[in-house]
């Protein structure tokens, strides 16, 4: 809610508030009506909410979820291992993973649910949560091992996250990359993004595309009209939280070829698989 220059706004999760506003007067009237109508608590300036918790600072608000973690490694009597370097290894083959089943499943789905909750504030964990959620219908023995790995990746720095700083541009820069056919049972390729307002991290993904690409500079483009739409998106969050954004966002891709087609308005043989895409990155550039 926003009126004259004083803006209010309410981020709820069941039976949990975060009441966010630039007027402490306008805060209390707001608290003291839902106290009127719910009967709620005030815990005061917000440490923690829903496992994240919440650090202040003249950088910045600092972002983390340390105590989750550490419940997760005590859960998984992984608290006294040995920390691995990297969260997956490198060149892995677990969409071929053979070898026995994983004797409890429901284990295994626990663990990766609880590792996609915790991506919110790790961004490094995003592709190896990504592979790992594929198998939870039926996990092996190989795939329990790769997500213990990653347990034990969390114990080198249980308490890294993100850090909003308090100086901003406004300005976006997204970073978008995809893996060609990168899985070995479908041949879909992955697109990962990574985009970050001034130099605070604000979204991030990795996911298998739709279909299958048909070569490389395919994939990226796919991979480049994803992170489009994520921007697009973002500046109509930033919008409708009275912030006017009227900087370009910037767009980084490692491909040539996808570039010369974001910039040849002139379909041919090698984008005809990909209009609606080329159309899509074209009209917001």
């Amino acid at each position: 809610m926003q009126k004259d220059d004083i803006f209010l706004f309410l981020l709820i999760y069941v039976d949990d508030i975060v009441l966010v506003g630039n007027n402490s007067q306008a805060c209390k009237a707001v608290k003291d009506y839902l106290n009127n109508c719910f009967k709620i608590k005030d815990l005061g300036s917000l440490k923690y909410f829903l496992g994240i918790e919440i650090a202040r600072s003249r950088e910045g608000i600092f972002m983390c979820q340390c105590k989750y973690t550490l419940d997760l490694l005590q859960e998984s009597g992984l608290s006294g291992s040995k920390p691995a370097n990297s969260p997956i290894e490198q060149n892995h083959r677990l969409g071929l993973a053979e070898g026995p089943d994983f004797d409890n499943p429901e284990r295994y789905r626990r663990i990766i649910g609880k590792l996609i909750y915790l991506n919110l504030t790790r961004p490094d964990l995003s592709y190896a949560v990504h592979v790992l959620s594929q198998f939870m219908q039926q996990p092996k023995q190989a795939h329990y091992d790769a997500a213990m790995r990653v347990l034990r990746y969390l114990k080198r720095n249980p308490g890294q996250g993100i850090l909003l700083k308090s100086e901003c541009d406004l300005k976006y820069h997204a970073y978008c990359d995809s893996d060609w056919a990168t899985c070995p049972l479908t041949r879909r390729s992955v697109t990962g993004y990574f985009i970050m307002l001034g130099e605070s991290p604000v979204s991030w993904r990795t996911k298998k595309q739709v279909t299958v690409a048909r070569s490389s500079a395919e994939a990226e483009y796919r991979a480049m009209a994803v992170a489009t739409a994520e921007l697009v998106w973002l500046e109509g969050f930033l919008a409708s939280l009275g912030v006017a954004h009227t900087n370009p966002m910037e767009l980084f891709c490692d491909n040539k070829t996808t570039l010369h087609i974001a910039a040849n308005p002139v379909f041919h043989e090698r984008t005809k698989h990909i209009k609606l895409d080329c159309h899509f990155v074209r009209e917001h550039i």
